[in-house]
């Protein structure tokens, strides 16, 4: 009787490993995925800044500022 209770046991935690496996399988495709999406992201937002690094003018600056022309209207 011990021999059939061991079996089952043995059984049970193959089981119980298989289904565990199978979680992690799909955990680590879900997370393959959205480190996909995030590099597709990434890229796509490189582009853009790599874009408006292009539009801006050269020199960032054409002179020294005045801090009194950037007041809003209403001082």
């Amino acid at each position: 009787m011990s021999d059939a209770n061991d079996l089952t046991s043995i059984l049970q935690r193959l089981e119980s490993l298989e289904i565990k496996a199978s979680f992690t399988e799909d955990l680590l495709d879900q997370l393959n995925m959205t480190i996909y999406q995030q590099q597709q992201l990434i890229n796509r937002l490189t582009h853009e800044v790599i874009q408006l690094r292009q539009q801006a003018p050269e020199g960032g600056s054409n002179g020294p500022r005045n801090l009194r022309d950037e007041l809003p209207p209403h001082y």
